[in-house]
């Protein structure tokens, strides 16, 4: 599939562009292109790769400029450069338009002009039915590419998105958190204990691109099925796991949260088309010329149910830990505690 092709990741220094790079780097990938701005992360993973296949481009998505200095002789996109911490995108929403939105245009941009084949945005759950600040930018991240997929030939460039649930132990998520107070004795912060998040591996976060990259059509957006737990059993699964007994504080919904978030609309959820582990949402591509695809009865809609984290299966505690015990950064942070 990627025989002697370059791929471009941008934000590459993160847990997605890791693990892209342990799973395409003994293949016969042609080039692995790193697009982040933080040169020390860079210089990191230069160190612990030591692999002349991976090139390394300081940059910022904001910054179109330094999108086409990366550009040259690029097959493939993996677009996951975000600001995705709620809080902090509710308390700085502008910077969250300039790094998802606007830089998701300019991605698009450079990489149309420089004529790359595949483009896939990394999106999220919270971009359906979005209450924050992150879900709304993350929204229009997916307008964004799904317009900008109207106006190009994709036999030239296709362009279409993932959209995926809480990746485990990934960085900034909730899992590290909770192991880093468990290993100072602390309490577990957790929010509500009958709140819901999806559960998805790195590994299978991967798989979702991947998919999407042999099966997406122009402006496609693609759901992996995920499993869910509630956010107390989590913090209790992971307790069972360290052999702890830390007291669990409820700290109550932080700014911009939802109980239960959700990977399809109902309004997605009627036109979605079900393949298997995954779905496919087409995009639109009607143009604002309504009145030509009038039919008797076009005007009604079927919704389906929305398919949220609290309407999937509901992992039990004993089925968190063995997905949470799949985990290589659980079985590394297990050998470190237990010494």
């Amino acid at each position: 599939m990627f025989k002697d092709k370059t791929i471009l990741i941008t934000g590459g220094t993160g847990s997605f562009g890791n693990i892209v790079c342990r799973r395409f780097l003994n293949t016969d990938i042609k080039e692995i292109r790193i697009f982040s701005r933080d040169e020390k992360k860079q210089d990191d993973m230069r160190s612990l790769y030591q692999n002349d296949k991976i090139k390394f481009f300081i940059g910022d998505v904001r910054n179109i400029d330094s999108l086409n200095n990366a550009m040259h002789d690029v097959n493939y996109i993996f677009h996951a450069a975000a600001l995705k911490q709620v809080p902090s995108c509710e308390f700085f929403p502008i910077e969250a338009v300039k790094t998802n939105i606007l830089g998701t245009d300019n991605v698009l941009t450079a990489a149309i002009n420089a004529g790359v084949e595949k483009i896939i945005c990394l999106s999220t759950d919270k971009a359906a039915y979005p209450i924050n600040a992150m879900g709304m930018s993350k929204a229009l991240m997916e307008k964004t590419f799904i317009a900008r997929s109207r106006f190009v030939s994709p036999e030239k460039t296709l362009i279409c998105g993932t959209r995926y649930g809480n990746v485990m132990a990934s960085r900034g998520s909730v899992i590290p958190l909770f192991i880093e107070q468990i290993k100072n004795g602390k309490q577990l912060t957790i929010t509500d204990p009958k709140m819901t998040r999806f559960l998805m591996s790195l590994e299978e976060a991967v798989n979702l691109v991947l998919y999407a990259f042999q099966h997406a059509t122009n402006g496609d957006i693609m759901v992996q099925k995920s499993p869910a737990a509630y956010i107390g059993d989590l913090a209790q699964a992971l307790k069972e796991l360290f052999g702890v007994e830390n007291k669990i504080e409820v700290i109550g919904i932080r700014h911009g949260e939802k109980m239960n978030e959700v990977l399809l609309t109902k309004e997605e959820a009627a036109k979605a088309i079900d393949m298997d582990n995954f779905f496919r949402v087409p995009a639109d591509n009607r143009d604002m010329n309504y009145r030509k695809y009038i039919v008797e009865g076009s005007h009604k809609i079927t919704l389906a149910n929305e398919y949220n984290s609290s309407n999937t299966k509901i992992l039990s505690i004993e089925e968190i830990k063995e997905k949470l015990f799949s985990l290589t950064f659980i079985q590394d942070e297990l050998r470190k505690w237990k010494g």
